[in-house]
């Protein structure tokens, strides 16, 4: 039995009161982080930048932050933390497609602690001249990044938009205010 403490405390809160918000505040920062990467395709296949120069928007002025894979890992550790966090506030249809975006973000930060323990041991996968990860093995790293994004954004985004207009069904379950005005 769930007590009245813990059901005001602040996961619950996340959930419920405050869901909307943090939707949206979770969009803008996925939303930038997709910037970064587009931002850094355009550079690489539609301005001919070397790939040593293409750094997205924030990497062009801080190039150490494209070589940080403190900073890489700690955007994947919050991309799965604010899916889990945020998971119990959808419902029915919404939820299954956020479960699958989570599904497909718990293997991107595995292959992002993948990549930090070899920078921080210095012991790279196979040898190879820069940490790599599994996938990397196969599919070079820029490409590598756009897809996982794209494939942890897609889902999420289908959750949003069904969580946004549930079925009656749907809408009775839920906690939250998300859900726009029936028609």
């Amino acid at each position: 039995m769930v007590t009245q403490a813990a059901s005001a405390g602040p996961l619950h809160q996340l959930n419920t009161r405050y869901h909307k918000a943090a939707l949206t505040a979770y969009l803008v920062v996925v939303l930038a982080h997709w910037a970064e990467h587009v931002a850094q395709a355009v550079q690489i296949y539609v301005l001919g930048w070397p790939l040593k120069e293409a750094r997205g928007v924030l990497g062009v002025p801080f190039p150490w932050l494209v070589t940080s894979e403190w900073m890489h890992y700690g955007y994947a550790l919050l991309m799965l933390a604010g899916l889990l966090m945020l998971r119990s506030g959808f419902t029915g249809r919404s939820r299954v497609w956020w479960n699958i975006s989570l599904g497909i973000q718990v293997w991107h930060h595995l292959e992002h602690l993948l990549l930090l323990l070899q920078a921080i041991t210095g012991n790279n996968l196979l040898g190879r001249p820069v940490p790599t990860s599994l996938v990397q093995l196969l599919v070079p790293r820029v490409e590598l990044h756009l897809f996982y994004n794209a494939i942890v954004f897609a889902p999420m985004v289908v959750a949003m938009l069904l969580h946004r207009n549930p079925r009656p069904r749907e809408r009775a379950a839920m906690r939250c205010a998300c859900a726009a005005a029936p028609a």
